[in-house]
């Protein structure tokens, strides 16, 4: 039982579809099943493949009427031969995402009565095809296909008609997605949302994020979806769990109530203590400090220097030499004119509390320039270089982790944090070195992607001034620990995160 990334085998294929076929009886069953099928439904199959879902369909009911779409040619002659003694099975060849009839037929307030899809994930388009899709879809993210598929899906349904489909879980939580929320949680009711890991299947693990199974029937108003209560179930302990209540756990949410959260996100967590916390919170990190990503100089193996043995990757650059450090004070943002002109850089890397200069960037004038005029460079954000505040890695692993930046240049791997009051900025370091932050962030967005946008989104609580005092204090400690390569006191560690504990409760 897998999901099978195939095209007829061919791995170019893989890159263009991502298709990502169901070959799970589970999942295939439990699918269908959510769908309540009559024999008198009409359905739309929008990405057919090797019509595992077809298959299925009518062995409960042999006579529905059944249309499929399909991009790809060999899939479509393997459908047309596989149904062509089926005369209610409907197989259109094209893309169903720019077809000209579907769109007609969106018009008329949907034509189906059930949808079932494994739609393709990441399907890579490019820039003339975004544009396209753009204008079809306004509101919507276009870079990813599998959100277009259920938008497009759910206008082609009647009201009251019911679609069901298997697809990565990020589009309850990451921003870009944002507008579909809305559009889904005011028009649709949601029935059930089932949660599991990529893992579950052989060779596929997509890391970044789970996959989810999402039940859910067009509604008649905005007021009656609003009012849905949906179910989100997670904890299965295998695929084949899908189809029993066995250690599952379900929680319940007002579609309502999570239309008011911050970007209608769906959050998720089995401390309802943290769920609290982000639906209350009145004030966020966003709120009391810059939030920005860095630098990056277009060629980091003709500009970058490694200084540390330690160093990942450290072999596709040049080492650094001492005497090429700039020696004085404040760092001009228009570049150095002197030899000594190569500054440290913070990048990605999961350290606490400080990072030591492990790499150098060069900052002569002439450098400077080249990254100001350079296409490939990122000369963003440059009002926050060589200021202080805070380093959180973009990728992180388990934890979320968080260093001074001490003045430094930092690049595009890691998000700066800029306090708008400078004594806020030990107790925010702590916050981000702490479980708790660890659990707020990973309810906001569960992948290891800590981009500026999630940590925004952290609430933030001022302490006591009796805490700031005691936070300020450990936090000088851990600094100057990490500054000085030793290692930091784990007594002091573990006090700084009860304090922050006791504020935020959890």
């Amino acid at each position: 039982m897998t999901l099978l990334n195939t095209y007829n085998g061919n791995h170019e294929a893989e890159k263009v579809y991502q298709a990502y076929y169901t070959k799970s009886s589970s999942i295939v069953t439990t699918m269908v099943d959510n769908l309540s099928l009559q024999e008198d439904h009409k359905i739309l199959e929008p990405c057919g493949g090797d019509g595992i879902f077809i298959d299925a369909i009518l062995a409960q009911k042999s006579r529905t009427s059944i249309d499929v779409y399909e991009l790809n040619h060999g899939a479509i002659k393997i459908l047309e031969k596989k149904y062509e003694n089926r005369p209610n099975v409907n197989v259109f060849q094209g893309d169903f995402l720019t077809d000209e009839n579907l769109q007609i037929m969106t018009l008329s307030g949907g034509v189906y009565d059930r949808i079932i899809a494994n739609p393709p994930y990441g399907a890579w388009q490019d820039l003339a095809k975004r544009k396209q899709l753009k204008k079809i879809f306004p509101d919507l993210y276009v870079k990813e296909t599998y959100t277009l598929f259920l938008y497009r899906c759910i206008q082609l349904l009647k009201i009251g008609g019911m679609l069901t489909f298997i697809i990565p879980d990020s589009f309850l939580n990451l921003h870009r997605h944002t507008q579909l929320r809305y559009k889904l949680f005011n028009s649709c009711k949601i029935h059930r949302i089932q949660l599991f890991p990529s893992n579950f299947f052989p060779d596929i693990n997509f890391g970044y994020t789970g996959l989810c199974i999402i039940t859910l029937e067009k509604a008649s108003s905005e007021l009656i979806a609003q009012a849905n209560e949906l179910t989100v179930e997670t904890n299965y302990a295998s695929v084949q769990a899908l189809q029993s209540a066995e250690s599952v756990k379900k929680y319940s949410f007002y579609q309502k109530d999570i239309l008011c959260q911050p970007d209608a996100a769906l959050f998720v967590a089995e401390n309802k203590k943290v769920t609290q916390c982000l639906n209350s919170a009145s004030c966020y990190i966003g709120d009391v400090a810059e939030c920005v990503t860095g630098f990056y100089s277009g060629n980091d193996k003709h500009f970058l220097r490694t200084a540390s043995v330690n160093n990942k990757n450290r072999k596709k650059y040049e080492p650094f030499k001492n005497d090429l450090a700039f020696k004085g004070h404040d760092v001009p943002l228009d570049g150095i004119n002197d030899e000594q002109c190569f500054v440290p850089i913070v990048k990605g890397g999961n350290t606490r509390y400080y990072k030591q200069n492990n790499w150098y960037m060069n900052w002569s004038k002439q450098s400077v320039t080249h990254y100001r005029e350079s296409k490939k460079a990122r000369f963003q954000n440059s009002q926050f270089y060589f200021r202080d505040g805070i380093a959180v890695p973009m990728v992180s692993a388990k934890f979320i982790t968080a260093s001074l930046l001490d003045k430094r240049l930092f690049d595009q791997s890691i998000v700066g944090i800029f306090p708008q009051d400078s004594s806020l900025t030990y107790y925010l370091l702590g916050l981000l070195n702490s479980p708790t932050a660890n659990q707020l962030i990973r309810t906001i967005n569960p992948t290891t992607n800590n981009s500026a946008n999630y940590i925004k989104k952290i609430p933030f609580i001022l302490p006591l001034p009796s805490q700031l005092e005691r936070i300020d204090h450990l936090m000088g400690i851990l600094v100057n620990q990490a500054q000085a390569g030793l290692k930091v006191n784990a007594d002091f560690v573990k006090e700084s995160n009860s304090i922050l504990q006791s504020i935020y409760g959890f």
